[in-house]
């Protein structure tokens, strides 16, 4: 394995890959959809109940690589949180915003573009993050656990953050 670093003042080893910063695009990422939609719908309901059991009214959830969304739309389908799907491809996200929408849940979820290793929010953002089977496609995964730590509310709303915990273990 080769490493590089990308970050002088913060090392993060650097996994090398032929396609740094690209995602599943295009009849890629419609492929995976096709698949994901038929083959594994029941996992993304135990994962979204897992979560939902997790969380409370009102937390923001974080899902990292989404892909087609299906997890963040079940998610919302169990009760009313801020849901925010960030994947790398273009494409997935566009996809996922389409299958929100034909869910019935397009308005409890927003799915962006960027990259795991570099998120666009502020840190403390989330009350809880998960990110299913994307280790391995991210091209800096050691960038996007700082971020995802970065990310997740330690303390808040003068309570202590149960989940992070829980993640820990």
């Amino acid at each position: 394995m080769h490493t590089e670093f990308t970050d002088e003042s913060k090392p993060s080893p650097k996994v090398a890959k032929g396609y740094k910063r690209v995602g599943m695009e295009g009849f890629i990422a419609k492929w995976y959809d096709k698949n994901a939609r038929k083959g594994t719908p029941e996992q993304y309901k135990t994962w979204a109940k897992m979560v939902a059991e997790n969380v409370t009214e009102g937390d923001s959830v974080l899902e990292v690589a989404p892909g087609p969304g299906y997890l963040a739309i079940e998610l919302a389908k169990r009760g009313k949180h801020t849901i925010v799907g960030l994947d790398i491809s273009r494409t997935f996200v566009e996809i996922a915003q389409k299958n929100a929408t034909e869910a019935g849940v397009g308005a409890a979820v927003q799915f962006r573009e960027g990259d795991a290793a570099h998120m666009p929010f502020d840190d403390e953002t989330f009350d809880f993050i998960i990110s299913t089977a994307a280790f391995k496609n991210f091209a800096d995964p050691i960038g996007a656990l700082r971020e995802m730590y970065k990310g997740v509310a330690r303390a808040r709303k003068g309570r202590h953050n149960r989940h992070a915990e829980r993640r820990v273990r």
